[in-house]
């Protein structure tokens, strides 16, 4: 149909049509004055458009051009004219709304995002099980092995983990944890994280055709482009620091860069989650949050450009985290206590301040913090994912599994091979197409690791001095026993 409009247009009105641009061979000069092969063309007055050749009569009256034009000629250029803007415009949106239509569609889209773009899992508690199975002896242990099938991971409700189904998973990136109990606080905690941030070193190194130890954006990025799996290291629990600042800062030289400040115990700096202490006083009588020292654990931690993780924490803990941080903060694996009210979840007041900071919330899968009970969905998962969403926005999501720390996962999502399954269940909603995939899966993470390595070097040139400061003495009353206080 539109050809035919187009030959009666042609056949009827291209010569009634006036002639915009000059005849054949006319070139209008820098001056304006015009020319006809190089010659120069005198238009004669009042003769409309008729020109001539200086010395070549014969051109007169060639390139006369009608004075009028028929309107419905006119009227239907300009129909045509948008007819064809529209099909331009159109095609695309009609393309687009005609996306993957299936579940298996949907997953080599998702497949494809995720060799674009490295999926980034905020927490995993791999380096625990390996100590309790094998007491980190690892020499032997064969983690490109299908551990669902090797004693004790196969009879573990709490392992999740291997080479082959993170490759199946297509991670990009996995933060793991340098996790101790709280049973190890005021004891040997310091020297237990550092086995494990030693373990979760030598994993990477006798896995390097998958596994590569990064420490800044650019080594997960680079690293996903090798087609490995970038490693990162995150001390899960402030008890580790042993109250030192000088500890902190060896955590960061040998790989972390992120630390939960609290696990599910109070430090003498900071309150945990558990028991919602938002209006309880801490033991030492001091306000709960963070006190003075913890205030400065949170800058130091911005100076050295080590994320601040407040997983864990109380609300209060999380909005004074919030208020002294000069980097955006992460969730590490925490959902949305609007859904379930567990105290491990972030409320929707402090959502919206995570939004003003800049910082994310990686959602967690286990169930008690999904549904609060022990059985709960993919869908279950979505729907924390499109709350946060919804209240702190788009920037501000990610993802958090906690695998092999957890015994009960949603169906579906059984263990580390389902994150495409995750993803091609979210492109069933018109409201995430690629871009907000690529955003949810590992760009928002990046973005927040990158502007927390900007707080660093602003900071750097600035001069800015290590943080010296000590916790008062009176805040480890109690816990003295099992340590040297002399200097």
């Amino acid at each position: 149909m539109l050809c035919y409009i187009l030959f009666v247009f042609q056949t009827t009105c291209l010569s009634e049509l006036p002639d915009v641009a000059p005849p054949l061979g006319l070139v209008r000069g820098q001056n304006g004055s015009v020319r006809c092969n190089g010659r120069p063309v005198h238009c004669q007055p009042d003769s409309g458009s008729s020109c001539s050749s200086k010395g070549n009569s014969s051109a007169e009256g060639k390139g006369t051009m009608p004075t009028k034009v028929k309107p419905w000629c006119v009227g239907l250029g300009i129909c045509l004219l948008f007819s064809a803007v529209g099909v331009g415009l159109g095609v695309p949106f009609a393309l687009n709304s005609s996306g993957p239509s299936t579940h298996q569609e949907r997953l080599e889209v998702v497949r494809r995002l995720l060799r674009e773009v490295p999926l980034i899992d905020g927490h995993n508690d791999l380096p625990w099980n390996v100590r309790k199975f094998v007491h980190n002896q690892i020499l032997h242990f064969n983690f490109s092995a299908d551990l669902m099938k090797v004693e004790p991971w196969a009879r573990s409700n709490w392992s999740h983990t291997d080479l082959p189904r993170l490759r199946r998973g297509m991670v990009g990136a996995q933060f793991w944890s340098a996790y101790v109990p709280c049973g190890a606080q005021y004891l040997d905690a310091v020297q237990l994280t550092l086995e494990q941030i030693d373990l979760i070193k030598r994993l990477a190194e006798l896995n390097p055709d998958h596994l590569t130890l990064v420490t800044s954006v650019k080594g997960v990025q680079e690293t996903h482009r090798a087609g490995r799996i970038a490693s990162l290291i995150g001390v899960e629990g402030g008890h580790s620091l042993g109250n030192s600042l000088a500890v902190l800062r060896t955590f960061y030289s040998l790989g972390a860069r992120y630390m939960t400040v609290t696990h599910t115990c109070d430090t003498a700096w900071a309150d945990c989650s558990v028991g919602d202490r938002g209006a309880t006083p801490s033991p030492d009588d001091r306000k709960p949050g963070l006190s003075d020292f913890g205030k400065a654990v949170v800058r130091e931690m911005n100076r050295l450009g080590m994320m601040v993780d407040l997983s864990h924490a109380s609300v209060p803990t999380m909005k004074d985290a919030l208020t002294v941080s000069k980097a955006p903060v992460i969730f590490s694996h925490s959902s949305a206590f609007a859904l379930c009210n567990s105290t491990r979840n972030v409320p929707d007041d402090v959502l919206k301040l995570v939004a003003l900071n800049g910082g994310i919330v990686m959602v967690n899968f286990y169930t008690y913090f999904i549904t609060c009970n022990s059985s709960a969905s993919i869908a279950d998962v979505v729907d924390h994912i499109n709350h946060i969403r919804a209240v702190a926005g788009l920037e501000h999501v990610g993802i958090g599994a906690g695998y092999d720390g957890i015994n009960y996962t949603p169906q579906g999502l059984e263990d580390v091979s389902k994150y495409p399954q995750l993803l091609a269940t979210l492109m069933e909603d018109p409201r995430w197409g690629e871009t907000e995939v690529k955003q949810l899966a590992g760009l928002n993470l990046l973005r927040v690791f990158q502007e927390v390595e900007q707080v660093r070097e602003k900071w750097r040139l600035a001069a800015v001095m290590p943080v010296e400061e000590l916790i008062p003495a009176n805040y480890l009353e109690g816990h003295t026993d099992c340590m040297y206080l002399g200097s």
